[in-house]
């Protein structure tokens, strides 16, 4: 039994992007929102949501619904193919809880979708998102460069 499910993001979590989005491990390996209140969350969201580049979902304890996360998938000027991200509230890191949830979503993309190849940017630095993407079967493509920073790129590819 799956201790996490998917929803999407809408409005209501506000709350819980303000909290997300400043979190110590959001703001060193993503980067500053500027989201500070209530309206810059909903703002926040209402962007993501009119953009039909991404698809981001909450993801949320079974047994409470509470969100603890995120898992993106963003198609990106840059790539061939969309661009799988996730964080986690610091509460909730290493508990297997974005393992779930990416294998979740990657089975339900992988399912209905076309594309049968995904993508991992993720920064050099960034040691848990790299062993989590492996442990997930993506391997090492490349470095890229993208607005002046290095990032490493990972691909998993269904053909």
């Amino acid at each position: 039994m799956s201790r996490i499910q998917l929803s999407p993001l809408n409005t209501t979590h506000a709350p819980f992007i303000i909290e997300l989005v400043n979190s110590p491990g959001w703001l060193e390996f993503i980067g500053e929102r500027n989201v500070k209140s209530r309206e810059d969350a909903e703002a926040y969201i209402r962007k993501i949501e009119s953009n039909p580049a991404i698809d981001y979902w909450i993801i949320e304890l079974v047994t409470s619904g509470e969100p603890v996360g995120i898992v993106t998938l963003i198609q990106r000027d840059y790539l061939q193919s969309p661009d799988i991200g996730f964080a986690l509230l610091p509460a909730f890191e290493k508990q297997g809880y974005a393992f779930e949830a990416v294998s979740l979503f990657l089975n339900d993309f992988f399912s209905v979708s076309a594309n049968k190849e995904v993508h991992a940017i993720i920064l050099e630095h960034n040691r848990s998102s790299i062993q989590l993407v492996q442990k997930l079967g993506f391997v090492f493509d490349d470095e890229i460069e993208v607005n002046g920073e290095k990032l490493s790129l990972y691909s998993k590819n269904l053909t």
